[in-house]
Formats: C-alpha cells, structure tokens, sequence
C-alpha cells in the first residue's frame, strides 16, 4: 500500500448505562487525596495507530474495521476516531 500517513488515535469507553468499576475506584481515591467536586470518573483506554492510506476516509473506515474486528467490544463498549494526517 502506498499512501499518505495518518495518525489515527481510537478512544474506548465503557457504554454508559455499565458500571465501570476502575472509574468508582478512581473516583474514590480522588476524594481521598482531597480533590473536590468530581461527580463522575470513567476509565477507558486510548489506542494510537500510525496508518499509510489513500486519504483521511480510506484511515477511518480501516480504523473502523479494527475497531469491529479486535479493538473494540460492541456489547459494552463505545468508541471514537480521530485522524490527524502526519
């Protein structure tokens, strides 16, 4: 393949109606450390990918792909693309 390159950043989060059990305990320690106001803490992950293809659409609808393929479970998580070409 031979392209332009892109940096393709994916943000995974649980659904929002789910639990997230990493962000209660976040959420906790923060107010034990003295941080106040904090409502809400989800926790969720951040993949980067440097990716080669034929345009900013031809990035996403690969990221897209390893997103439903591997990346990302459907049945309880979310996720969001962002592509910045290098």
């Amino acid at each position: 393949m031979s392209g332009r390159k892109f940096k393709v950043g994916i943000d995974i989060m649980l659904l929002p109606e789910l639990l997230d059990p990493q962000g209660v305990v976040v959420h906790k320690a923060l107010q034990q450390l003295g941080f106040q106001g904090i409502e809400k803490v989800r926790v969720g992950k951040h993949i980067d990918i440097d990716i080669e293809a034929s345009d900013r659409e031809e990035a996403i609808q690969i990221a897209e792909e390893m997103c439903s393929k591997l990346l990302a479970n459907p049945v309880v998580e979310t996720y969001r693309i962002h592509v910045e070409e290098l």
